[in-house]
């Protein structure tokens, strides 16, 4: 499919990777990863076609199609969001087009000569063709994505223009998700999603048809999406199978096996070294020593890179505060006619790890705002309780900073009591290292300012904690240390952060902000998940009985169907009181679909069937993995078929 053949690449003087080889297989799930600065962007681009390789040969299948997402600086403009995402469907919308036009022409021909012949033959070719393509949902394909990551239908009429960098980003990855490259390359897919939107595309991504290739700091993300991970460590690229959390096992082992060699390797030149030495003046021996000069010389020598030093920072633990932390008792929030929080009533407690869940928009932010007294409620109260010192990280932090101080001076204010070698070790962490702890602070950027920010509070903190996304712009090494600190905190945390794992290891209630009402979990993030999916099973209604032949059944409403190369509106209309007929020939198509559909169901759940039964009896490891790949794919496309089947059966009927 793809393949690097003794690839290499240089940035500047300095090696980035070399001797590369990796063969990219079709529908395999990689993530590539490395620490800051070994190249991983760097490859992104290389296999995308956008930079060269300085050694080695880059080959690709022909006909392949690759879709590579930057981590950011895409910007759409001219269209509405819909309208974009249309684009990627141009030749087939073409496609209908000119199906809509034979079947005009064949009306008209006589059907004996060979001009209808040849017309018929091209309309069958391009309705099947346009069957394959899945070309009568695409206004619901499109839809499906939009939904997915976070547009309302009202967003979808807007002009791209309008929307900030990440939403543009947002829209970036639907078009690439709908266009369904043969390999997808995505670099930080994750740094713009909240929590809800990152579990949807987890979801998408596990049914993709094809390969891809992830770069993220979301190590959860990684660990339900890939079956790979490629790993740029010591200037080479080294394959590991499984997930994330498998590779951190796999790659232990081997570094224990690399220094294993390591030593083995040392002991033998210090052998021939030791025999050279003694004998290298005696005539006896010259010839012995000129054999163990050159079996040293032709010994490769291994090299153990140095690891990032591990950091464990412990928080100055501060002055306990009194047994209730917060309470809000009837908080409503609204803007304008806009009502955010509505009669809200909640109480933290002394040590409380507490999570802040919703949808973007829901009033997270706000909710950390009217506690730390930066907003003020409309209606209600919140109070804080006795001895507590609140101190509130926002997402925009780095604007209070001082731009004219220097970062090392600055937070050595901060932290008196700190010696500055653990200060350098912390910002370290945070990727400031050597001179850029010199820097002034103004010359950071905004996402650096941000990391500075964090670092800072953590070398003294209050006893209360507000930190409002704290994990954006920072590595899996620097969540990591911002991890093990806020668990060994005896003081208080709120904090929103769209990080799976980091919510998981950190939480012990959540609270949920949804519809302007807040509702309170135990433990952590997966718990949340499992009472929510119970409490919702639990409200599912009874299916009623069946009503009498007189009873009239309830009006389904359905989107508008694409008609004569038109897409239905957005919002579904009020019914009309004639309902507009399809176009013969597209419901003839339609008609075909289905009847093929019908026939082709049954087949897949034979398959299905079968190999699930071939599974019950054991061959080989390797066997057993192929049937349960192939019943997982025959799974997909059944779900898939039946969908289709449902969707064309409620057009027709309608």
């Amino acid at each position: 499919m793809l393949s690097l053949q003794n690839a290499g690449k240089r940035f500047g003087p300095r090696i980035l990777f070399l001797e590369a080889n990796w063969l990219i297989r079709s529908k395999e799930r990689t993530a590539l990863v490395g620490a800051n600065g070994t190249g991983k962007s760097t490859l992104m681009k290389v296999l995308a076609g956008l930079e060269s390789l300085d050694y080695g040969d880059l080959q690709q299948t022909k006909g392949m199609s690759i879709g590579y997402l930057p981590q950011e600086g895409l910007r759409l403009t001219g269209r509405t969001i819909f309208e974009e995402c249309l684009t990627v469907f141009d030749q087939i919308r073409d496609m209908e087009s000119e199906i809509e036009r034979l079947g005009g022409q064949m009306a008209e021909l006589d059907h004996a000569t060979p001009e209808y012949e040849s017309t018929a033959a091209r309309f069958s070719l391009l309705q099947e063709r346009f069957h394959a393509l899945d070309g009568y949902a695409l206004d619901a394909q499109v839809g499906a994505v939009l939904t997915g990551l976070g547009f309302s239908k009202q967003d979808w009429t807007r002009l791209t223009d309008e929307f900030s960098g990440g939403w543009q980003m947002r829209i970036a990855l639907a078009k690439l998700l709908l266009a369904k490259p043969n390999l997808l390359l995505l670099d930080e897919p994750t740094n713009h999603l909240d929590l809800e939107t990152r579990n949807w595309l987890e979801d998408y991504l596990k049914s993709y048809p094809f390969g891809y290739i992830l770069i993220s700091h979301d190590r959860y993300f990684l660990d339900v999406t890939i079956d790979r991970t490629v790993e740029i460590w010591n200037k080479r690229l080294n394959i590991y199978q499984g997930n994330y959390t498998k590779y951190l096992s796999q790659k232990d082992e081997r570094r224990t096996q690399l220094e294993s060699a390591y030593r083995n390797q040392r002991l033998q030149i210090e052998h021939l070294e030791s025999f050279i030495n003694r004998f290298r003046y005696q005539a006896t021996k010259a010839k012995q020593v000129q054999s163990r000069i050159k079996e040293l010389e032709k010994i490769e020598r291994i090299e153990i890179p140095e690891e990032e030093p591990v950091i464990h920072f412990k928080f100055p633990q501060p002055p306990p505060s009194g047994r209730t932390v917060v309470e809000a008792d009837g908080l409503s929030k609204s803007y304008g006619e806009k009502q955010v929080l509505q009669h809200v009533r909640f109480t933290i407690e002394r040590g409380d790890r507490v999570a802040l869940v919703g949808v973007n928009g829901a009033g997270k932010s706000t909710l950390i705002k009217l506690m730390t007294g930066v907003e003020s409620p409309t209606t209600g109260t919140v109070k804080l309780g006795h001895n507590v010192v609140s101190e509130y990280f926002a997402q925009d932090q780095y604007k209070v900073l001082d731009g004219e101080a220097r970062m090392l001076d600055d937070i050595s204010r901060a932290a008196v009591k700190v010696p500055e070698s653990e200060l350098r070790s912390l910002l370290g962490c945070f990727l400031f290292s050597g001179d850029d702890v010199f820097k002034p602070l103004g010359v950071l950027s905004g996402g650096e300012r941000n990391r500075y920010a964090l670092a800072r509070i953590l070398v003294s903190p209050s006893n209360f904690l507000l930190l409002d996304e704290p994990t954006n712009h920072l590595d899996m090494r620097a969540k990591d240390v911002l991890l093990e600190a806020l668990a060994s905190f005896s003081g208080t945390v709120i904090f929103v952060s769209h990080d799976r794992y980091f919510i998981d290891r950190l939480a012990t209630r959540v609270l949920e902000v949804e519809n302007g009402s807040v509702l309170t979990y135990e433990g952590n993030y997966e718990d949340y998940l499992r009472k929510k999916l119970e409490m919702t099973a639990a409200a599912a209604p009874i299916e009623p009985p069946s009503k009498s032949a007189s009873t009239p059944p309830a009006e389904t409403k359905l989107p508008a169907p694409a008609i004569n190369g038109t897409h239905g509106n957005l919002e579904a209309e009020p019914p009309k009181e004639k309902p507009r007929r399809l176009n013969p020939i597209k419901q003839k198509q339609m008609e075909d679909r289905c009847a093929f559909l019908e026939e082709e169901v049954p087949r897949v759940e034979a398959a299905l069937a079968t190999t699930e039964q071939q599974l019950g009896v054991y061959i080989s490891a390797a066997e057993t993995q192929r049937l349960t790949t192939l019943a997982d794919e025959l799974r997909l496309q059944l779900a898939a078929l039946t969908a289709e089947w449902e969707e064309l059966m409620m057009q027709l009927e309608a």
